[in-house]
């Protein structure tokens, strides 16, 4: 893959893969090798990495697979992400997964958890827990009791013993990929038209189903492409897309929005490769011990992790500052409870600080989008013709 057309269609149909045959053939060719799923948002990836493992990321089946079974497991006013998650597992989709993780996110997530023990999926499935304390003494200690559990649950698959060395050389590979990730986000910041925020989610999404050797390679080739002018600069306004940290927006709506005369310089869409922010320090000797402070202190905002000592609301204006955008649109998934409940007090920063901002749901598997396209079309007119 040399070119960006080339590299796109390639990430497209890896990352839409409900099969993941790409990772289920990286597994194949090495009988220690495990696959551990993961659901949003974020989990470290370094420590499934170092046991010899693919963490991939399952983002939910869209519009991409007909939801028959995994309606009969939820009840109506849940969002659809559960929903096609079951729906693939009751299937043959995630067959040859070793193990399957779930971030506390929500009721629903936890749920799902269960569901999965109760059917047999995979040779574990766990609960991940997030600190919710940030004190290193309390939550960290926690978080790394966590993250030796998941330690454990691989080693019982295929007795690969983690060493520091390991730890050490996964923790620099993700380090990379959160730098390659920021500076195509920061170019993009300058020269928006480069990239659209659908080809850049296209390639985003594909570095959850491959390795992060391969996905640094590919992000390497994305920044050399980009840094060179191309496409022509449009009159649209710079915005930041917030709340869609779990269901993934549909790609029709994130086109609808570019369409409309939005540039997104930033968003949440795949939170957890960008959790972290700067590194984790990778010449350590306690490893686990550089996760767990790099979680502390360099984490993201995101609903599901109640940061009262550092505040959403403010974050976000400060990121939209940084990002010199010129609005935010809210755009969280319809009964999504955390991204919905912290919406009101994030709104009032927003209007404390004299950011416009619009708001609107959706499901994963939606497929019309004109009213959205119109909400859109009509914020982007009214800050360039009155902001």
């Amino acid at each position: 893959m040399s070119s960006m057309e080339e590299i796109i269609k390639w990430c497209e149909e890896v990352a839409f893969d409900l099969n993941f045959s790409h990772a289920k053939k990286w597994k194949a060719q090495d009988k220690t090798r495990v696959l551990v799923g993961y659901l949003p948002i974020y989990i470290p990836r370094e420590v499934i990495h170092a046991a010899n493992g693919l963490a991939v990321g399952i983002m939910g089946a869209g519009d991409r697979k007909q939801i028959i079974k995994g309606d009969a497991y939820y009840q109506s006013y849940i969002c659809h992400l559960p929903r096609g998650i079951i729906e693939m597992a009751l299937d043959t989709n995630l067959n040859e997964f070793d193990g399957f993780l779930f971030p506390a996110i929500c009721d629903c997530v936890r749920n799902l958890s269960g569901m999965f023990k109760l059917s047999k999926k995979g040779r574990f499935q766990r609960y991940f827990d997030y600190p919710q304390n940030f004190d290193p003494k309390i939550g960290g200690v926690f978080y790394m009791e966590e993250i030796q559990k998941v330690l454990d649950d691989v080693y019982k698959i295929n007795g690969v013993t983690v060493t520091i060395d390991k730890l050490n050389k996964s923790i620099a590979l993700f380090n990379k990929n959160r730098e390659l990730i920021e500076k195509i986000y920061s170019i993009r910041q300058e020269f928006p038209w480069r990239l659209s925020a659908v080809d850049t989610y296209h390639i985003l999404r594909a570095g959850l189903c491959i390795t992060v050797e391969e996905h640094n390679e590919i992000l390497e080739k994305v920044v050399k492409l980009i840094q060179v002018e191309q496409g022509e600069p449009m009159d649209n306004i710079r915005v930041i897309v917030s709340g869609s940290f779990c269901e993934q927006p549909p790609i029709g709506m994130l086109k609808s929005i570019e369409m409309a005369g939005c540039y997104i310089v930033d968003d949440d869409f795949m939170l957890g490769s960008r959790w972290i922010i700067g590194d984790v320090a990778d010449n350590t000797h306690d490893p686990i011990k550089a996760i767990m402070e790099a979680y502390m202190d360099k984490s993201t905002f995101a609903s599901c992790i109640y940061d009262v000592g550092n505040p959403k609301g403010k974050r976000l204006v400060k990121q939209a500052r940084e990002r010199n955008a010129d609005g935010v649109i809210f755009c969280a998934a319809s009964f999504c409870d955390p991204a919905l409940l912290d919406r009101p007090e994030m709104q009032k920063e927003c209007d404390a600080a004299g950011l416009p901002h619009i708001n609107f749901q959706f499901h994963e598997n939606t497929g019309q989008f004109k009213v959205i396209k119109e909400q859109a079309g009509t914020f982007s007119d009214s800050i360039k013709l009155w902001a």
